[in-house]
């Protein structure tokens, strides 16, 4: 075996592979987009073959990129998008139903029907989350009902369910392998990340047979071994994170009081918070950051919807910018004394409104309000939506710093613009480091380390390097008074008035 780590990110919109070689330095990539599918309002599914398929030809292309064969190799890492839900047959592997997408919200009913009978004390001091439909657990309570035979087959134990990295796995190992690890179970509304375990209780409540799941490890574990049909060799898989938590592994946020903010398809804010479980009083979720050794991790995450996405839609659905590179410099153009708000509630809001219900709406419209506007209110939507949930992680847990600097990473992240409007709108420093690909390096990293050829924890703290800081510079008065018409705008937006 070389001495070359290689890692999946398996995410939203593409999935892509990274090889990188004992130096920590990136040696090839693959990437490729896969189809979206919205088969009715508020719906968003994935074919979990064609997710199979894409991830085996970014892998292939990545190894040639790199000038590798699969036989230098030493591990392979796997980060994923979080609660998208898949179900197959454990004997030939076909999937039961399109996988259902964590932005999907067809189980927001379900989820009110289980608020109004008391029960979202119980999940959240279980699991540290909310219900919502954002959760993999009633998207598969769905399944269950709506596919049918799929619940006496669960029942019988001959059907698997998994995040997209068992699902992986699974395909790897040639179906020999149903697992998953600490931070993607944290993601179910099954698992009580107290107790490390599935809870029975809750999966009582849901209407989920336990022989459906697959067992958990910790985030650096054996994980099986790649079938030598498929690259040639064996390979062993050695590290598993979702895509936020490797995100905060990458960016080397191992102490308490470090955060990270990923900057995707949606944002993803993660405090660390260490061994101390911290319950929010202001709906942000409590979730497991990483187990590495058996030792938990916990951190305070935020969850914002829409990010990327809404430079997705100003350049796919309205054309205001033929790619995406492009919003920054439109952005720059707008006119400073237009105050343009765009609430990007396309699929509900998030941390720390959730709001299923909530769509989307554009305030303060002129009749000189043009692209350039529309942009700069969807860069600074990601800022005022940051904002709030750093405001509220500081009022839950005394760790969190008065001036919490903040390590970003994500495709938005490479615009200054965005960026400076970020440390503005926050009063907050904001970090940029020089390796963006900070979500697949923490994959790669698991993976490295538990291969013995990559440092531990504190080496790869030290490794960790700044590009950029952006410091703040915006006038407080300005900066209040765009915050208050961000929340205004977002209080008309709301179906439950706060």
């Amino acid at each position: 075996m070389g001495g070359y780590i290689l890692a999946i990110d398996q995410g939203t919109t593409s999935s892509r592979t990274v090889v990188f070689d004992g130096d920590m330095t990136i040696a090839g990539v693959g990437q490729q987009e896969f189809t979206q599918h919205f088969p009715s309002s508020g719906w968003v599914e994935h074919d979990a073959e064609e997710i199979w398929r894409s991830v085996l030809a970014t892998v292939r292309t990545a190894l040639a990129k790199a000038s590798v064969s699969a036989a230098d190799i030493t591990a392979i890492g796997i980060t994923n998008q979080r609660e998208t839900t898949v179900v197959w047959d454990r004997r030939t592997g076909e999937p039961m139903h399109r996988a259902i997408v964590w932005q999907d919200r067809r189980t927001a009913r379900f989820c009110e029907e289980l608020k109004e009978k008391g029960l979202e004390p119980k999940f959240t001091e279980k699991t540290g989350l909310l219900l919502d439909p954002y959760f993999s657990g009633t998207k598969l309570a769905w399944l269950l009902e709506n596919v049918e035979g799929l619940r006496a087959r669960a029942e019988a134990g001959e059907v698997c369910f998994g995040t997209v990295d068992s699902w992986l796995i699974y395909k790897l190992t040639d179906g020999k392998v149903h697992v998953t690890d600490a931070t993607n179970a944290s993601r179910t509304l099954l698992y009580n990340i107290g107790e490390n375990r599935w809870d029975d209780e809750l999966l009582s409540i849901l209407g989920i047979p336990a022989a459906m799941l697959p067992e958990v490890k910790d985030c650096a574990a054996d994980f099986g071994v790649t079938d030598p049909a498929i690259f040639g060799v064996a390979i062993p898989i050695l590290g598993v994170a979702g895509d936020q938590q490797a995100a905060v592994i990458g960016n080397a946020c191992f102490e308490p009081g470090m955060m990270k903010s990923t900057y995707g398809t949606g944002c993803f804010a993660l405090l660390n918070t260490g061994t101390d479980r911290v319950a929010s009083s202001n709906r942000l979720l409590t979730t497991i950051a990483y187990r590495l050794d058996g030792v938990t991790t916990y951190a305070l995450e935020g969850s914002i919807f829409i990010a990327g996405a809404a430079v997705q839609w100003l350049r796919d659905e309205l054309g205001f910018i033929g790619v995406s590179s492009e919003v920054g410099a439109l952005a720059m153009k707008a006119d400073p004394n237009q105050r343009v708000y765009l609430v990007p509630a396309f699929t509900g809001l998030g941390a720390p409104y959730w709001d299923a219900e909530a769509r989307g709406a554009i305030f303060g419209l002129t009749r000189s309000t043009g692209p350039e506007e529309f942009a700069r209110a969807a860069l600074e939507s990601v800022a005022y939506q940051t904002h709030d949930l750093l405001e509220a992680m500081k009022k839950d847990w005394k760790g969190a710093a008065d001036k919490t600097v903040l390590r970003v990473d994500g495709g938005m992240v490479a615009s200054d613009w965005t960026m400076q409007r970020l440390a503005d709108i926050l009063a907050s420093p904001v970090d940029r480091p020089v390796i963006l690909e900070t979500t697949v390096l923490g994959a790669a990293w698991l993976a490295g380390s538990r291969a013995g050829i990559w440092p531990d924890r504190q080496g790869f703290a030290e490794h960790w390097r700044r590009d950029h800081r952006f410091e703040p510079v915006m006038p407080e008065a300005e900066r209040l008074t765009a915050i208050a018409g961000w929340h205004d705008s977002v209080s008309r937006c709301l179906t439950k008035r706060r």
